[in-house]
């Protein structure tokens, strides 16, 4: 009998091929039993209802998170249908395991009751990740069925930025005391019917509920049941405050090998944990986040979204990108004249400005990414401007000589390869320095570094590049 709820990714493709059977398995009995005959209507009865409990049974065994991939892969109709068939008590758990696009769509066909009794299996943490999506009469009436400790908490929770460690701690975690023994932590751990998710550490509190340190798991087992926690415990642990950066979490996790660590209070109160499990959605989001705004979108998009949302969600930045296309084609309108004269110019000058656009989103990928890792700050402006240039210098100059070479045999004119060399130099150039200053800029006015540098480079090195190649070309060869 399969297991409830497993985990399989290597055969998610082929669970959604199933469900996508079972979903258009009915319409077959048109072509089986004739129609307007009323064995046809028993049958399509019954064909439907047996493959919507096929289907039904079919997502029961699966994990919310697989539950989620599928509804993400299905168009809205078909979504919807299957949200239909799930069960109450898991749609909070996949609520929060779909992206935000796609949770608007889900949350948009439900009634208050079912939003009701989706949140309340939730605990105060999930709840946080949540309640941005909800409408805002659910939220308050939802406040008022938890009691006082998970609406403090709640609220704390929704205090913090979604980029603080605050809004990505959950509570729930195993506390003890440091002054009994590890055979009475063990029969208290017992107690319980199943332990928190990555729980590696327990937190020793005093009654006070300040943090004093950590009993890692794997000490409690190796240890002798007659030694005191406060003997064995680690009173010097990784912890963070719930105002800190969530990147700056990140980066701790992976440096330490953390699974787990303490959030505390300016007092040293322990408010909550940090999981791997929240860092690694963390770090999915912002990574997500990182290659939409490079392109240009303001937000994630639900791949089948209505094609008004899409508009809406890509029109910004195509203006912009418009608007440079534009300021492009009159810089190539400046020289039409030599255009003209010199019919090579017109073949050869997109290869100068695409270089240049590779080349400077190389840098710019590098840049952001070190903006990102905290390894690049403001301050390194003209080190790594030194750098980049020296790179483009090199890069230009060989790729120049080789293009220079093809050039000449293509064309059989010296004086048109070297003007192409040095203008292919010139926009590298121009490329590495832009690659650096666009995200630091960005950086030093508060604003995301990655959002549209990918179109506003291309914009840059286009223009600088048909006017660096064409102005040479105008002042040495005509």
């Amino acid at each position: 009998m399969p297991l409830p709820n497993r985990k399989s990714p290597e055969s998610l493709q082929d669970r959604l091929d199933q469900v996508l059977s079972l979903l258009h398995q009915h319409p077959l009995v048109e072509v089986l039993v004739p129609a307007g005959s009323g064995a046809r209507e028993s049958v399509e009865g019954l064909a439907v209802k047996q493959s919507l409990l096929e289907l039904q049974r079919k997502l029961e065994e699966l994990h919310p998170a697989d539950v989620a991939f599928i509804l993400e892969s299905l168009p809205l109709e078909e979504r919807l249908a299957v949200w239909q068939l799930i069960r109450a008590e898991q749609d909070g758990d996949i609520l929060l395991e779909v992206s935000d696009a796609v949770r608007e769509t889900l949350i948009a066909d439900m009634n208050n009751q079912e939003i009701m009794a989706a949140a309340t299996s939730l605990d105060a943490d999930e709840l946080a990740d949540l309640a941005p999506d909800l409408p805002r009469d659910v939220v308050r009436e939802l406040m008022d069925t938890l009691d006082a400790q998970q609406r403090e908490r709640l609220k704390s929770a929704l205090s913090y930025d979604e980029d603080q460690v605050g809004a990505l701690m959950d509570f729930d975690m195993v506390t003890i005391r440091d002054d009994v023994t590890l055979e009475v932590v063990s029969r208290y751990l017992r107690r319980f019917e199943m332990l928190p998710d990555h729980t590696d550490k327990l937190f020793v509190v005093d009654y006070d509920g300040l943090l004093k340190g950590v009993l890692p798991v794997k000490k409690l087992l190796v240890s002798s049941p007659d030694e005191l926690v406060a003997d064995v415990m680690s009173t010097a642990p990784v912890i963070f405050a719930p105002e800190d950066d969530a990147q700056d979490a990140v980066q701790a996790f992976e440096r330490y090998d953390l699974v787990s660590a303490p959030v505390v209070d300016k007092r040293g109160q322990l408010k909550g944990r940090l999981t791997i499990d929240e860092m690694l959605d963390y770090i999915r989001e912002e990574n997500e986040a990182e290659v939409l705004s490079a392109a240009g979108l303001r937000e994630e998009e639900d791949i089948f979204a209505s094609v008004w949302k899409s508009v809406r969600n890509r029109w910004a930045w195509l203006a912009i990108n418009l608007c440079t296309a534009l300021l492009a084609s009159r810089v190539i309108g400046l020289f039409e004249n030599s255009i003209e004269q010199l019919v090579a110019l017109a073949a050869l000058m997109p290869i100068v400005a695409g270089i240049g656009g590779n080349s400077g989103n190389q840098t710019i990928t590098m840049i952001v990414r070190g903006v990102a890792t905290g390894q690049v700050q403001v301050a390194h402006a003209r080190r790594l401007i030194r750098k980049e240039a020296s790179v483009a210098l090199i890069n230009g100059g060989f790729w120049g000589v080789v293009l220079a070479g093809t050039a000449y045999l293509l064309y059989g004119n010296v004086p048109l390869s070297i003007v192409l060399m040095a203008a292919m130099v010139l926009n590298m150039l121009l490329a590495a320095l832009m690659g650096v200053v666009i995200p630091l800029a960005r950086m030093r006015l508060g604003r995301d570094p990655a959002l549209g540098s990918s179109v506003l480079i291309t914009a840059i090195t286009d223009s600088g590049g048909f006017f660096i190649f064409l102005g040479l070309a105008t002042l040495f060869l005509l």
